[in-house]
Order: C-alpha cells, then sequence, then structure tokens
C-alpha cells in the first residue's frame, strides 16, 4: 500500500520506519525544513534504540522518502496515518491545533479515496469532527473515511512495542475502512479488537491513566513503608505475584513523566469535568505524583539540613532509560527545587543533556560522565535508572564524593550490595542505610 504518515516525531518516524520495514511505500511530511533535511540524509532527530538503521536501511532501498510538500505527500496515498502532536494546554485539556491544521492540508491535496487514520492522542469525539472536517474541505467527488487507531509505543522500546504489542485497536463506523486497516497489520500477527470510533478513543487514555494509577499506588504504599519499617521491594514482589495484579509499574520510585502519562491524565481529568463528572481517583493520582518528585530533596535535606552552597549531582536529567526526552521529567523538578534551596547542581545523562541544556540553559552545569559529575559533590540524586548508573561500581560514590550521601530515586541498588561501602544511602520504600550501620 502507499501510505503517508503526518508528523515526523517520536510516533510518525517509528510509524514510518516500521510500516516501510514490513513492504510498504511510506512517505513521511513534517513542516520542519531541518527535520527533512536530517531525515533525508538518514540522520534521526530523535534518540530511539534502533530507529536510525531502520530508516537508513528503508531510505536505502526506496521504501521510505521524507518530504514537506503536502501535494506530493497525500495526492496518491490510500491511507493516511495522522501523527501531529496534541499539546497540552494551560488548563489540562488538548490543544488541537495541529489537528485541524493538519485535517484540512490532507482534504485539500487528496486526488483519490483515502482513509484518514489518527494514531495521536485526543479526546473522545475528536475523530467524529475530524470527519465533518475533511468532508467540508475536500473534493466534491472522492470519499474519505476515518478511523482511530491509537498508539502504544513506549519511549525506549518503540519499535519493539510495533511488532510486538499487546494489541493493535481500530476504532471506525465503517466495516470496510477497518478490514482494510486490519489487513495492513495482520503481517505482524497481533491482536487486533475492532470497535467504534468513540470507544477506540477512550481505550488510550484509559490504558494510561490506568499504568499512572498503579504507579502512584505503588508509590503511596512505599511511602508507607518506609513509616512501618518494611521494604518496597518485597511488598511489590509479593503483590505483583498475585496474576490478577502482576509485577508490571509496580517499581517504586518518584513517580513518572514524559510526554503522554502527565498529558493524559490531566486531559482525561478534563474531559471528565467536561461531562460534569469530578474523576477524583485520578486527581489523587496527579497530585501523589507531582509530590513524588520533589521527594528526593526533601530526603536530602533530612539528612543535612540547609542545602545552600552544597554541590549537588543529579544522575539521570531523562524521564526514563533510553531515551533523550525529557519533557516532565522528574529531572527537572529536582532541578527547581535545588536551585530554590541555593545548591550548586551538575547534571549528567548518557543522552539527554542537549535536551536539558535546551530548557535550563547554564543554570546549571553537566557532565559526560559519572566520575567528573560526582567529584567533590556532597549529594547524589538519582533520577533515572539507566544502566550506565545501576551498573557502576559502588566504590565510585565513596572514591570521588566528600562524604557520600546518595537519594536513589529509582532503587537501583540492592541493599546488601551498599551495606558493604561507607554511604548513606536512602531510596524510595526501603531502610535507611547509614554510615553507621553500613558494616553491620
Amino acid at each position: 500500500m502507499k501510505i503517508t504518515v503526518a508528523g515526523a516525531g517520536y510516533v510518525g518516524l517509528v510509524t514510518s520506519a516500521c510500516l516501510a520495514e514490513i513492504g510498504h511505500q511510506v512517505t513521511c511530511i513534517d513542516i520542519e525544513k531541518e527535520k527533512i533535511d536530517m531525515l533525508q540524509n538518514g540522520r534521526s532527530p530523535i534518540y530511539e534504540p534502533g530507529l536510525e538503521p531502520l530508516l537508513g536501511k528503508n531510505l536505502g532501498n526506496g521504501q521510505l522518502n521524507f518530504t514537506m510538500n503536502p501535494d506530493h505527500a497525500f495526492s496518491k496515498s490510500d491511507i493516511i496515518f495522522n501523527t501531529v502532536g496534541t499539546p497540552e494546554k494551560h488548563d489540562g485539556s488538548v490543544d488541537l491545533t495541529y489537528i485541524h491544521s493538519i485535517t484540512k492540508t490532507i482534504a485539500y491535496h487528496i486526488k483519490k479515496d483515502v482513509i484518514v487514520c489518527t494514531k495521536s492522542t485526543v479526546p473522545v469525539g475528536t475523530n467524529s469532527f475530524i470527519k465533518k472536517l475533511l468532508q467540508c474541505h475536500k473534493p466534491p467527488n472522492l470519499n474519505i473515511e476515518v478511523v482511530a487507531n491509537p498508539e502504544f509505543l513506549r519511549e525506549g522500546s518503540a519499535i519493539l512495542d510495533f511488532f510486538n504489542g499487546d494489541r493493535i485497536v481500530i476504532g471506525s463506523d465503517n466495516p470496510n475502512s477497518a478490514a482494510i486497516i486490519e489487513k495492513l497489520y495482520l503481517p505482524l500477527g497481533i491482536p487486533i479488537i475492532k470497535t467504534e470510533l468513540k470507544s477506540a478513543e477512550m481505550i488510550k487514555y484509559a490504558s494510561n491513566a490506568f499504568l499512572a494509577t498503579k504507579i502512584s499506588f505503588i508509590n503511596e504504599i512505599a511511602n508507607i513503608c518506609e513509616k512501618v519499617g518494611a521494604n518496597i521491594d518485597d511488598v511489590a514482589y509479593g503483590v505483583g505475584s498475585d496474576k490478577r495484579i502482576g509485577h508490571h509499574f509496580l517499581n517504586a520510585g518518584i513517580g513518572f513523566g514524559g510526554s503522554c502519562f502527565p498529558k493524559d491524565t490531566k486531559a482525561l481529568v478534563q474531559l471528565a469535568g467536561n461531562f460534569e463528572h469530578r474523576f477524583e481517583l485520578l486527581n489523587a493520582v496527579i497530585k501523589v505524583n507531582n509530590r513524588q518528585h520533589s521527594l528526593p530533596v526533601m530526603k536530602a535535606k533530612e539528612i543535612i539540613g540547609s542545602l545552600k552552597g552544597k554541590k549537588v549531582t543529579l544522575l539521570g536529567l531523562a524521564f526514563k532509560p533510553d531515551t533523550d526526552d525529557v519533557r516532565n521529567a522528574a529531572s527537572l523538578t529536582i532541578v527547581k527545587d535545588l536551585l530554590e534551596e541555593g545548591a550548586i547542581v551538575t547534571g549528567y545523562d548518557p543522552i539527554a543533556i542537549s535536551n536539558t541544556e535546551k530548557l535550563l540553559g547554564n543554570t546549571i552545569k553537566y557532565a559526560f560522565n559519572i566520575r567528573q559529575a560526582l567529584m567533590g559533590a556532597d549529594i547524589a540524586i538519582i533520577a533515572t535508572e539507566w544502566d550506565q548508573i545501576k551498573h557502576i561500581s559502588l566504590e565510585v560514590y565513596s572514591t570521588y564524593m566528600k562524604d557520600p550521601i546518595v537519594i536513589d530515586g529509582r532503587n537501583c541498588y540492592p541493599l546488601q550490595e551498599i551495606k558493604k561501602y561507607p554511604i548513606t544511602y536512602r531510596s524510595v520504600g526501603r531502610p535507611d542505610v547509614n554510615h553507621a550501620n553500613a558494616n553491620n
């Protein structure tokens, strides 16, 4: 099939490369010239494991191309995937400006019947609106059908998720259109759920809201564990061993971030409010998560009091490992809190320094290896569980820091290992390890 993907962000690029990989002729369009120039030369503007080689391979064999020209992109397409951004407004609702714009552009430039498939996360009812907008602006002799096909790609493992997902959701009011999209995905061998438009839209929001709830729940349990002397590692393992619950998303820490969970939870709260339903549970999830982001600085102050003039190393800047994305990352809140306390902050991340610097500028210092970052530090705070951080020798802390205090926001290290070193160590939901009991 001839496929066009509108938008060259995380979802758009992964979708483009993977659809080309399974044999479709794919054109990806974006309005940013610098981004398209990079992509035409086989370079990805984002970090995603395995993406750049896949882009290069399918550019080379002619299955994939990139353009800024809407006539070239849309005039011959059988299917158009819409992956443009749906950013958050100040009130938590979804800004559909890019959706409106690309929808009109598609309508103006199509020259044959086409299916427009929405992968962007949009509020319930948006695809029905998209269909009306297309009908208003399309050539009168052409037929356009709209399908909701929400994405479930995790940054850092998006290609794996595309080829090995749990399910593919296809929402449509037209059985023929749904069957065409189903046929497109059949080579993947992934279970397909077919439903109508509004239910497909709600599935995406409900999925992310449930996972966010699971994270905040285990973090609340972790906070209680600290007070009663229990160990969240053991508790989470015991809870997760129940097949009705499962082990996934039961890792206690300093909360979720990124471009999806924070935005989608607030959007669902806003959507419920539009229909006069106050989503009490999800409001609490958001509140807990915001509090967790501030936990490391609170723990640091409990240990040494004032942080003014203290050198603090922040290990990890991305919102999760294997991505350069810092949107809504816990690290941003931690930096803000530290600077307000008068601390001197150095940040380290294997990939995300450039994106962090775009947001924070020179308000903090940056280090390009862990040892450099820890040199002379009073406190180290772990905000992202990169393998480079998890697997480093713990001796590094005692060697390079003044009097090592480690606040581990991701529970990276086994407590029995930490006890072998002269480190004051606080994690989330587990007993503290202090200098006095480190060797006991």
